[in-house]
Formats: C-alpha cells, sequence, structure tokens
C-alpha cells in the first residue's frame, strides 16, 4: 500500500483538532495542577515536610486512603456480581433496577450523605438496630466506607457490564463441553476477559472515593484522628486562610493517588496482554 494511501485514510483537521485538545486539556486539568505544585513550592522542604507529617494530617491520609481501596475492593466483588445478574438473568424490574445503579451518579453528595445519615444513625431506620447489636456506623469510619461504597458501584458496574454483554456465551458452552464445571468456566474462561474492565472500573471507584466530601462529612462524624478525611482537612485550612497549607496536603494527595493509579493501570496494561498472548 503506498504512503499516499495511508495518508488519505488519517482523518482531516487532525492537527487542528489535536491543538484544540491539548488547550483544553491545558486549562481544565493541568494548570491548575501546576498552580497547586508552584504554591506548594513558596515553601521550604523544611515548613513543607512540617505540614504534611501533623499526626492530624497523617490519621487523615490513612483514613481517606485506606477506606477509599476497601471501599473500591469491596465494589469491585459486588459490582461484578451484580452486573453479572444484570446481565446473565432476566427477572421483573430488570430495568428499573438497572436505572436505580446510575442513581449515585445523578443524586446530589449532600443528599446522599444525608440520607445515609438518617438510615445509619441511631434512631435511624436501620442503626436503631444496628446499634444495640455494637455495631455503629454513622459517625464513624465505617460510616465513610458505607458512604464510599455507596457513590463508587456504578463504576465499576458500568465498566464491567458492556464487556459482560459483548462476552460470546459458545466459549463457556465450549468449556463445558470440554469437562469444566460452572466455576472453572467462569475462572479460566470469562474472568480474564473482565480483569481488565474490572481493574479500570476499581481505579475509577477508588478516584472517586478518595475526592468524596459531600457524601462523607454528613454520616462521618469528622473526629480529628479518628474520622476526619483528608479533602476536610483541606477544607478547613482554606477556611483559615492557610492556602499554603491546603495546596501543601493537596499536592501529596494529588502524588499518592497518581501513584496508585499508574500502578492500577500497570496492571490493566499487564492482563490485556496477558489476555492477548491467551
Amino acid at each position: 500500500m503506498s504512503p499516499r494511501a495511508i495518508s488519505r485514510r488519517v482523518l482531516p483537521g487532525f492537527p487542528l483538532a489535536l491543538g484544540y485538545t491539548l488547550v483544553y486539556l491545558s486549562l481544565i486539568v493541568l494548570i491548575p495542577l501546576g498552580a497547586v505544585f508552584l504554591k506548594t513550592a513558596t515553601l521550604t522542604w523544611a515548613e513543607f515536610w512540617a505540614i504534611i507529617s501533623e499526626p492530624r494530617v497523617v490519621a487523615s491520609y490513612r483514613i481517606s486512603f485506606g477506606i477509599s481501596l476497601i471501599a473500591a475492593a469491596i465494589n469491585a466483588v459486588f459490582g461484578l456480581i451484580f452486573a453479572w445478574v444484570l446481565v446473565r438473568y432476566t427477572f421483573p424490574g430488570k430495568r428499573i433496577v438497572d436505572a436505580l445503579v446510575d442513581l449515585p451518579f445523578a443524586l446530589p453528595t449532600a443528599v446522599a450523605g444525608i440520607a445515609l445519615t438518617a438510615l445509619y444513625a441511631g434512631n435511624g431506620w436501620l442503626g436503631q438496630w444496628l446499634e444495640p447489636m455494637g455495631v455503629k456506623v454513622a459517625f464513624t469510619p465505617l460510616g465513610i466506607l458505607v458512604a464510599l461504597t455507596f457513590i463508587g458501584l456504578p463504576f465499576v458496574v458500568r465498566t464491567v457490564q458492556p464487556i459482560l454483554e459483548d462476552l460470546d456465551t459458545e466459549l463457556e458452552e465450549a468449556a463445558a463441553s470440554l469437562g469444566a464445571d460452572r466455576w472453572q468456566s467462569f475462572w479460566w474462561v470469562v474472568f480474564p476477559v473482565l480483569v481488565p474492565a474490572l481493574l479500570t472500573g476499581f481505579a475509577l471507584a477508588f478516584a472517586r472515593a478518595v475526592g468524596e466530601y459531600g457524601s462523607v462529612i454528613f454520616i462521618a462524624g469528622n473526629l480529628p484522628m479518628v474520622s476526619e478525611i483528608t479533602p476536610l482537612l483541606i477544607i478547613t485550612k482554606l477556611e483559615q486562610y492557610d492556602y499554603v497549607g491546603a495546596t501543601a496536603i493537596a499536592v501529596v494527595m494529588l502524588v499518592f493517588s497518581f501513584v496508585l493509579l499508574f500502578l492500577i493501570n500497570g496492571l490493566q496494561i499487564w492482563a490485556n496482554r496477558r489476555h492477548g498472548g491467551i
């Protein structure tokens, strides 16, 4: 095939479209993030370390990142089950259930936080039964986990669901004809195909959970060293006009988030290559 024939297949206007894309990306993402780093650069290393290593700040990191990872892992498991049920089974009210998956997307986060607090508080519908059994959800780290799980579920379901819909069931039938039981068919035939999408959903749920604010502050109790998340600490410093301190903590969150997302994306690339080589 001649180079001229190849060049004709390229969409016209690519340089202009690429230029608009890079400018838009810079204005919306790169410049704001760069401003955070530039603001933090006014601090000396000793000042920066003193801010980000305060016990209260370190405790907020542990709560935000730790609980976000747990919530994303829970959503990866139950989101896969949810997507499987929606794709592989037919039942009354299926369309309604499918639509309800997107509710955390459309629901304002403050409304979600108030609803969860009313549900799990000591006098709530569920809280009044759970607390006498020693399970306190509202105003504890467990409440944060509930809120982050609630807002992250759609990311996994909507990422895995299209892959399941496109998966040919003949592969499972072929595995069954070769003597594989249902669990073996799922683990060796279906699951490897779903791993990249599952990792993507996990990454999206984690990223959303780390930055979540509205639904958490109502149910967390916001007790320093116990249930105070990092975004709330940043807002607190901004309200105190400590802009440099707020940006220093934000830089740490950015770096940790980027590292974790790069690791997850690396795992996704590895899973894609491994599946491609099967």
